[in-house]
This record gives C-alpha cells, sequence and structure tokens, in this order.
C-alpha cells in the first residue's frame, strides 16, 4: 500500500513533468479540438477575449486565460462538445509605433509577437484549439472585413460624409467618440483630443440604438455594471424638437430639443453653443461678441484637456438678440453659453431656471427672470425653486394648458407644436455613428475607389464601392511610415492608383484604413470556420455555436468592443449570416492583477512575466494562484510568494499521490467509520468545486477547498498506512483529487492520473459525481439557548426529528441545572439549526 522504506521518495519536479505533456498536447492535433455538430453532446463555446499580440504575456492576461480554461476543461469533463478558440487583434497603432521606433515592418513585429505569445500560451498548458486560429492583420481575415463593408454600403450602412471628428495629435489620426475617455485619447491617457473638420467614414449604429437598448433587457447573463454603461452610453431621451424663430431675422431659427416641453412657458432665454451656427451669424458684425465667443470656445478647449466638461464654470454673453417663444409669442434673450456643445444635441437649448438647477444657477448668476409654470397643485402659492418634480405636478401660468398633468400635458403640447409647424415629438440619443476612418497604416483598407474621370451616375472623383470579386485589397507588406500629411497609403503610388471596375477607367482607392475595433467586432464568428475561403464562416457552423455561452475579459471593453460586436452581430443578422440577436449569452468581467498599487501593465513598467514565474515554480503553481488569490472578478494584488505556496500545496499533492498511486480497490466489504469519514469530505468537497463552476465561479474557494481536503487526506495518512482506511476509499479519493485537480493544474493531474493507470486525457474522463449519502454529516452541531442566551453546543445525529431535538435540548439544560424553579413556556427549534428553551 505504501512505499517501502528503502525506495527513494519521488520529488515534484513541474520542470520534468510539465515540458513532458506538453509535448504529448502538441503531437496530438485534435486533443482540444471540438467534435461536429452531430455529436449528440450539448455545445458550449467557451471564450476569453482575444490579445493585441504586443510581444509578451504579462500576470494579467493569465488570470484572464486561466479562467476560461478551467471552465472548458470542466465542461469537457461534464460531457459537453467545447469550442474554445484563441486568435489575435492584430492591426492598430502599436505595431506602426513600434515599427518607428525598432525600424521594423509593422507586419513582420506582429507576426514575430504572435509566435512568441503563442508558445507562451502552450507553455501555460491552455488548452485552445489552434486550428481554429484567427490572425486579423492577414488577408485571409481582413478580405471579410472588406466584404462585410460592402454589404452595409449596399444597405446604406456606411457612408461618408464631413464632420467635427476627435483627432488625437499623438496617434495622428481619428478616434470614435467610444474611444475618447474623459476629453482624452483611449491610448494616451495624458494626450487632450481636438476636433477637426474632416470628411470620414461612418458605421450607422445609430439605426440600430433602441434594439441595442432594448436588447440589453435580454442580457440576464451580463454583469449589470455593464449594462448600465451601455445603457448610459445609447442615453435614449424622449423629448419634443422646438424652433424658436429668430426676431431680427424672419428665415433664421434656433432649433431646441427639450425632454420637458410641459415647462415652456418658463422659458426666460434661449442659449446657444459657442460654435453654433446662429452664433457664428451674430458675430459678424459685433467685434466685442467675437471676442467673447473666442474666449468661450477657448473655455471649453480648456475643460476638455481637464477631461471634465460637465464641471466647467459656468459663463454665458447676452447676444442683444431675441427669440420668440413659438407657445407663447413672447421674445426671450438669446445667450452664448460656455456649457452647451455644439456637436450634442442641437447644440442649443431653452433655459427654464424655476425647474432645473442648471438653468436656475445660469439665471441666478446672470440675474435672469425666474418664472414657476410646474408645481404640486394650481394654488400653491410658495415653492422651494427650482422645482423638478414631473410624475405628480401640474403645469400653472400655461396657457391653454395650465392645470394639466405635467406627462399628459407633454404629449399634447407636442402634438399641438407639430401640428402648427415649429416642432415635433422625437427620440434622442447620446449614442453616434461610428467613425472607422483611420489617417493609418496598419489596418484593414477600406474597398472603396474615386473614379477619375467619372461615368453614368458618377461625378469626376465620385465614389465607387469595388466588387467582391476584387476583393481583398491587399495592404501594401511594407511602406516608409510617417505621421505627416494624411494617411501613409496615399504616398504609395502602386497602392493608391487603380481602375474603376465599372467603366474601367483611371481611378484612385480610399486611403483611410478601418478602426481595429471592427476586427474585434466578429472574430468569434470567423472561429467557427476559420480556414473558409468562400465566406467568412458556413452559417450553419455559426448558427450551431452561437450564441457564445461564456464569454470572458475586462469591464474596460464595455462601451468600446461589447457594444460595437453587438451592432455587428445584428448587421450580420439582417444580411442573413446568422439567426441570433446578440453574440453571448453570458459574459464575465474579470478583476485587474494589480501590483504596486496599479494596474499590471506594460506601460506602467510593473509587468510580472509568466515565463519567469513558471522557471521558478511552474506553469500550474502560476496559473492555480491567479484563480486562487482573490475571487475571479476581484483585483487581485500580486504576490510572487502565494506562488511559492500553491508550489508547496502541489507538491504535497505529487508526494501522497505517488505514495498511494498504486492502491487498488479488492472489495473490502462495508465502509468503515474511518472510510466513511474520509469519503464525506471528499464528496462535500466535490459538491463546493461542482457548484462553484455552476454558479459564481469562486475558484478561490474552489482551491481552498481541495487543500482542506488534501490535509484531511493527510491527517489520515498513518491510518492508510496502517490498513484502517480501505483500499476502495483510497483509491476513489485520490481519482476524484485528480480529476477535481484538472481544471486548475492540468500538467499535474495527466503526470497523476497516468501514474495511476487511468486512460487519457484526464479531461476528457467524466467529472465526478456528488454521492448525497456519503456526503451528509453524521453528526450535526447545535446551539442550545435559553432566552436566546447561549446554553451549550449540542452534538445530535444528522437528520435528527424536530420532537427528539426538543426532548434531547430539555434534558441538557435540566442535566446543567438550568431549569430548576422554573417553566418552559415555549421550544423554538430552527430543524437542524437551533433550539431555543423559553423560560419563566
Amino acid at each position: 500500500m505504501k512505499q517501502s522504506e528503502s525506495e527513494p521518495q519521488q520529488r515534484y519536479s513541474p520542470a520534468e513533468i510539465e515540458p513532458k505533456w506538453q509535448a504529448k498536447w502538441d503531437a496530438n492535433a485534435t486533443l482540444y479540438s471540438a467534435e461536429g455538430h452531430d455529436s449528440g453532446k450539448p455545445k458550449y463555446y467557451v471564450l476569453e477575449m482575444l490579445p493585441y499580440p504586443s510581444g509578451a504575456l504579462h500576470m494579467g492576461h493569465v488570470r484572464n486565460y486561466a479562467i476560461g480554461d478551467a471552465l472548458a476543461r470542466f465542461m469537457w469533463m461534464r460531457g459537453y462538445n467545447v469550442l474554445h478558440p484563441m486568435g489575435w487583434d492584430a492591426f492598430g497603432l502599436p505595431a506602426e509605433n513600434a515599427a518607428l521606433k525598432n525600424n521594423t515592418p509593422p507586419r513582420e513585429w506582429t507576426l514575430n509577437n504572435i509566435s512568441a505569445m503563442r508558445k507562451q500560451m502552450q507553455r501555460m498548458g491552455l488548452s485552445y484549439d489552434w486550428s481554429t486560429e484567427v490572425t486579423t492583420c492577414l488577408p485571409d481575415y481582413y478580405r471579410w472585413n472588406q466584404w462585410i463593408f460592402l454589404k452595409m454600403y449596399e444597405a446604406g450602412l456606411a457612408y461618408r460624409k464631413k464632420s467635427k471628428v476627435n483627432w488625437c495629435p499623438q496617434c495622428a489620426t481619428v478616434l470614435a467618440n467610444e474611444q475618447v475617455i474623459n476629453g482624452k485619447c483611449w491610448r494616451h491617457e495624458d494626450q487632450t483630443v481636438e476636433l477637426r473638420d474632416l470628411t470620414q467614414w461612418f458605421l450607422r449604429i445609430t439605426k440600430y440604438a433602441d434594439e441595442l437598448l432594448e436588447g440589453l433587457d435580454t442580457l440576464d447573463g451580463w454583469p449589470e455594471k455593464v449594462r448600465t454603461m451601455q445603457r448610459n452610453w445609447i442615453g435614449r431621451s424622449e423629448g419634443t424638437l422646438v424652433d424658436f424663430a429668430v426676431d431680427c431675422s424672419a428665415d433664421t431659427k434656433i432649433t431646441v430639443f427639450t425632454t420637458r416641453v410641459d415647462t415652456i412657458f418658463g422659458a426666460t432665454s434661449v442659449q446657444v453653443a459657442p460654435e453654433h451656427a446662429v452664433a457664428k451669424a451674430f458675430l459678424a458684425d459685433d467685434a466685442v461678441l467675437a471676442e467673447q465667443i473666442d474666449e468661450m470656445i477657448e473655455q471649453q478647449k480648456k475643460a476638455r484637456e481637464s477631461g471634465d466638461l460637465g464641471a466647467i464654470e459656468k459663463h454665458g454673453v447676452p447676444t442683444g438678440r431675441f427669440a420668440v417663444n413659438p407657445f407663447n409669442g413672447e421674445l426671450v434673450p438669446i445667450w452664448v453659453a460656455n456649457y452647451i456643445l455644439a456637436d450634442y444635441g442641437t447644440g442649443a437649448i431653452m433655459s427654464v431656471p424655476a425647474h432645473d438647477e442648471r438653468d436656475f444657477e445660469f439665471a441666478t448668476k446672470y440675474g435672469l427672470p425666474v418664472k414657476r409654470v410646474i408645481a404640486p397643485n394650481v394654488d400653491t402659492a410658495d415653492l422651494a425653486l427650482p422645482y423638478t418634480a414631473e410624475d405628480d405636478a401640474v403645469l400653472i401660468d400655461s396657457g391653454d394648458w395650465t392645470g394639466e398633468s405635467c406627462l399628459e400635458a407633454q404629449g399634447k403640447m407636442a402634438a399641438f407644436a407639430k401640428a402648427n409647424g415649429f416642432g415635433t415629438a422625437t427620440v434622442t440619443y447620446r449614442l453616434k455613428d461610428w467613425g472607422v476612418s483611420r489617417q493609418r497604416y496598419w489596418g484593414t483598407p477600406i474597398p472603396m475607389v474615386y473614379c477619375t474621370n467619372g461615368h453614368d451616375g458618377v461625378e469626376a472623383g465620385g465614389l465607387v464601392a469595388l466588387r467582391e470579386s476584387d476583393l481583398p485589397v491587399i495592404l501594401p507588406p511594407q511602406i516608409e511610415i510617417t505621421q505627416q500629411g494624411g494617411s501613409p497609403l496615399g504616398r504609395v503610388p502602386e497602392f493608391v492608383n487603380t481602375t474603376c471596375p465599372v467603366c474601367g477607367g483611371p481611378a484612385t482607392r480610399e486611403t483611410d484604413t478601418m478602426d481595429t475595433f471592427v476586427d474585434s467586432s466578429w472574430y468569434f464568428y470567423r472561429y467557427t470556420d476559420a480556414k473558409n475561403s468562400t465566406a467568412p464562416f458556413a452559417s450553419e457552423k455559426a448558427n450551431y455555436w452561437f450564441p457564445i455561452d461564456q464569454y470572458i475579459g475586462g469591464v474596460e471593453h464595455a462601451i468600446l468592443h461589447l457594444i460595437y460586436s453587438r451592432f455587428w452581430t445584428k448587421v450580420m443578422r439582417d444580411i442573413g449570416l446568422i439567426v441570433n440577436d446578440e453574440p453571448a449569452a453570458r459574459l464575465f468581467t474579470q478583476g485587474m492583477v494589480v501590483k504596486d498599487g496599479a494596474k499590471m501593465s506594460k506601460s506602467k513598467g510593473n509587468v510580472v512575466s509568466p515565463d519567469l514565474m513558471i522557471e521558478r515554480y511552474g506553469a500550474d503553481a502560476t496559473r492555480m494562484y491567479a484563480l486562487f488569490a482573490a475571487p475571479p472578478d476581484r483585483d487581485l494584488e500580486w504576490q510572487e510568494d502565494g506562488v511559492a505556496g500553491i508550489s508547496r500545496f502541489l507538491a504535497k499533492v505529487y508526494r501522497l499521490s505517488m505514495k498511494y498511486k498504486d492502491v487498488a480497490p479488492r472489495g473490502d466489504g462495508e465502509l468503515t467509520e474511518a472510510d466513511k469519514t474520509l469519503l464525506r469530505k471528499l464528496h462535500q468537497t466535490i459538491a463546493k468545486v461542482t457548484q462553484d463552476f455552476d454558479g459564481r465561479w469562486h475558484f478561490n474557494t474552489s482551491i481552498s477547498s481541495i487543500m482542506i481536503l488534501v490535509n484531511e487526506i493527510s491527517a489520515n495518512e498513518a491510518a492508510m498506512d496502517a490498513g484502517e482506511i480501505s483500499t476502495s476509499a483510497i483509491a476513489a479519493v485520490f481519482r476524484a483529487l485528480t480529476q477535481m485537480l484538472a481544471p486548475f493544474a492540468p500538467f499535474l493531474a495527466a503526470e497523476l492520473w497516468e501514474e495511476m493507470g487511468q486512460a487519457p486525457p484526464i479531461f476528457r474522463q467524466s467529472w465526478p459525481l456528488v454521492d448525497e449519502g456519503l456526503a451528509r454529516e453524521s453528526e450535526i452541531e447545535v446551539p442550545l439557548q435559553i432566552n436566546g442566551k447561549l446554553l451549550c453546543i449540542l452534538k445530535l445525529s444528522a437528520g435528527i426529528k424536530e420532537e427528539a431535538m426538543k426532548e434531547t435540548a430539555l434534558r441538557a439544560a435540566r442535566n446543567l441545572g438550568r431549569l430548576e424553579g422554573k417553566t418552559v413556556a415555549k421550544i423554538i427549534v430552527v430543524p437542524g439549526k437551533l433550539v431555543n428553551l423559553v423560560v419563566k
């Protein structure tokens, strides 16, 4: 049963075990492959967000991938057909920056990094099916970016217009609204984003605004935090557009959007943004006003630089002109205000100081009138202002609508505005169309050309879409990259000069490339059919696997990647590629790995290389620590001592397992009490680990439970050696222990499984089942109270009936002399939990 005293004890050596198993796994190309659609098994698509190939993984990556890997291995053992792929978000600005810095072409830099990172992932023992690998910078992938772009263009979802756009001077390119964080570039946290007027390509994501919003209610498996962030970003507001005519010009009007048209009789000014067309018209013959407006534009610029436009100190200047309130004909002064943005809403507001906190603050500062038009009832005399109620309020001093409830009046007044031609009910969104043009080299070429001479229906220099047969438009493999004078591709004649696909005459290519978030908006569909050369993927394959059963990634992608991927899914559904409405049924956002008080990242210089940890402690200990040190949804404070502790634990498991690896069950007959005690702990552990996988993924407590089990085994080592515990119990304990370790420490589990003589691979074996009878405690501890105060702890048989609990409690109280001269008025029993004697 045990090693002889003369036999040397084997030492746990991950440096020997792990390369041995990785070589075996690498030699089996189908080891992690998903089975066919006819496998008869339920499908499970588990996916971690694909990384940017920056050159090396750090422990932040390892934590993300260890979560997905543990889940994939568990689901295989639960009998599922599992798809667990990996790829590379390989286009983007960092490759260009590296090329400029290191004089290395972006393609070479990127592919070398991919090779290095793939080796790291394999050394970590991650269970990816590399036959489905996707690399977004290769033509076999990005040609389908171009194909889908053409489909969007045909459907009116891709268009080109001149617009105010976000410009990052460091990136030397346009940014989407979603890539501007508190006025700064998403890649350069200290770089203020500028506004420029440029002609750009946009994708009409706003067409799907309502569906994107409503779909969030169906995503019960997504964190509420992410759903709230997306709701706020979409920013749907129901209200009314109202035209205020400018008094000095019959043809000029100021259109405002208001969610409270019921308050319009209380409007005492109209305020416009410094860059509003009406403001620009006024300053043409007013030098003082022009100077004041320039100052406001500078104030807005500084507020953007501070990253908090909402906190700007509010300033305004009167223009000396007036606008006409269309509901009552009153003249209200037109002001220019620095807190109103030209690119938000209509760039103008009606100011109702009595019923809006911001307007009240502005009116108080500048002495503007304050008119009450909303109150709890029509007879209200004194009212603290501003009064902003809506549900339980009525209109006062509001003409024909006086006495109406606010909510009823809103609909009637919007209808009145429409009937009289000066307004309409409408819905506005914070969400803007997605600007996808990038004035950079390393990205997907946009498949459009400009016909030099023009032809029927197209003027000279007009836009023409390429044909599907013209795809892919290949990105030149190596060009001179500069950040001056527009898109680098514009300086490559052999790329720019082409022929028109319609008339055959000369044409020039679009030289902007696509935003890198285009690549990551649909990559997970390509995984289902990664080698398809005739379509982005076969619909029947995507329809089998989608939606993704579990998607794993950082909450920082809540707005950028996740909202774009939801939009892309709906577009592909509408062009007939797929049938699902949402890309992922469940989303998990893992916490960050923190070191020295900051998120681990290359830019902060605080990364810890998994290679170094593997060299010192092994891959199993490294990844197991990432799962053990904190709940996966919380931040993890990096401590190398923790990895060393996990390594010592695995060495203990190895020693015990190797000592008893040859124990075989011999039909020892009835289980002894010692057997039952050990098996009880085993089955309680199986129940706990299974529950954690099925629930909130408290892998830290799962691993802790396994550690407790191992301590129980160690405590029974002498009893096992003495034959006091049956061989069947010993064999069952070590077999199930190894199976439970398989998702967390796959190399060690594979080694021990082989040493036990079991058929590999372990992660294709069935997950151990809980025996509820064996898991149940034989005794329970129940507090006995008298009048709510603890008297003692009763040790009772598990499953004891309520009457027996009462009798035992009374007997214990009497034996302790606590009932003498007293009457038991009531016995309160919480079965299995508590007995309280109420005595007088």
